[in-house]
């Protein structure tokens, strides 16, 4: 079996030690493991795809993570509930889908309402607008999977990015 030789700095030795403790002895084991990490993570950089983090659940208490990039996302805002999609391309070829379903009536009583309304991250939608309600992600394999779970305004988005180039080089 081929070996490489690893070089480590004195003062990194405990870091090393640290991740072998952690693998059960195996270092081997633990390198490999970091490099298809990183491998993953910096190809897919490179591709235009971004690590992607993404609340899940009743007011968004987990969170799941992939390699995407957002393509399109809706905020409907009225009197009853505030509905937000996000239409994301994964890395493999698929769409996910985040949405967030938020009922005026179940607003949390103990927030301090004036505070949001003064937020200016929220209102210039730097930050979410709201972490309340129900949020879900949905994985499809095709835009023809997606099209019944989103706005026709929100597909007709998506369908157009995805049957043009995202950015088009003009030789003039």
């Amino acid at each position: 079996m081929p070996n490489k030789t690893v070089y480590v700095k004195d003062e990194d030795l405990p870091l090393f030690d640290r991740a072998q403790e952690l693998v059960g002895g195996n270092l081997s084991g633990a390198i490999l493991a970091a490099l298809r990490r990183f491998i993953e993570l910096e190809e897919g950089r490179m591709a235009g795809f971004d690590e992607v983090v993404l609340r899940v659940g009743h007011d968004g208490v987990r969170q799941i993570r992939f390699s995407g990039k957002l393509l399109a996302e809706l905020r409907d805002l009225d009197g009853a509930r505030l509905e937000q999609y996000r239409v994301y391309r994964t890395r493999k070829g698929k769409f996910a889908l985040h949405t967030q379903l938020s009922d005026w009536k179940d607003y949390p009583t103990d927030a301090n309402w004036l505070k949001d309304l003064t937020n200016w991250r929220k209102m210039l939608g730097i930050a979410p607008m709201e972490d309340w309600g129900d949020f879900d992600m949905r994985v499809f394999d095709s835009l023809d999977d997606l099209r019944d779970h989103i706005p026709e305004k929100l597909y007709r988005r998506v369908a157009d990015l995805e049957s043009h180039p995202h950015i088009e080089d003009l030789d003039i």
